[in-house]
């Protein structure tokens, strides 16, 4: 799984669309996150309309770089009928890890936007996909081919493992 210590986030893109294939496998893998009670709270919105883009790009100010994006997969979870609703957006967490290392895993690059927990970012999201009551924006992601490269940072540190 060499994805994940090659995984960077991208912000800058080539201006080329995504492959339809691609985009289905990358849904494929978010879909085979593990989930709490197996809820499977998600459903995943994928943008190509260019004005849509450019509206989740202002949805924080650090969301800009999604204008440059080709297409945007913003993953959203229901907020009725779950098991454990407190548990969603950790099980979209998983689910947005799977689709960054599958992004990688497919030649592409992408970024994790936030909008959970932040309520406006949320919203707002909410409201550029049009989302019905219940269905709240998890995360804005900027898919494409990357503009841009550079080696992942070397993040282990042995002194924050504790083995008793």
């Amino acid at each position: 799984m060499d994805e994940i210590f090659t995984r960077v986030s991208i912000r800058k893109f080539e201006d080329r669309p995504v492959e339809q294939e691609k985009l289905t496998k990358i849904l494929k893998a978010a879909m085979a996150a593990p989930s709490a009670g197996n809820q499977q709270p998600w459903e995943f919105f994928v943008v190509t309309d260019k004005a849509k883009i450019e509206a989740l790009s202002k949805i924080s100010p650090y969301a800009g770089c999604a204008a440059g994006a080709p297409a945007v997969i913003v993953p959203c979870y229901r907020t009725e009928g779950l098991r454990w609703g407190e548990l969603a957006e950790i099980d979209l967490s998983c689910a947005t890890e799977n689709i960054l290392l599958e992004i990688t895993a497919q030649g592409l690059g992408g970024v994790w936007l936030c909008a959970a927990p932040l309520e406006d970012r949320m919203t707002a999201a909410e409201k550029v996909l049009g989302n019905p009551e219940g269905m709240r924006a998890f995360a804005v992601i900027p898919v494409g081919y990357p503009a841009e490269s550079r080696p992942q940072q070397d993040r282990f540190d042995e002194s924050r493992i504790h083995y008793l």
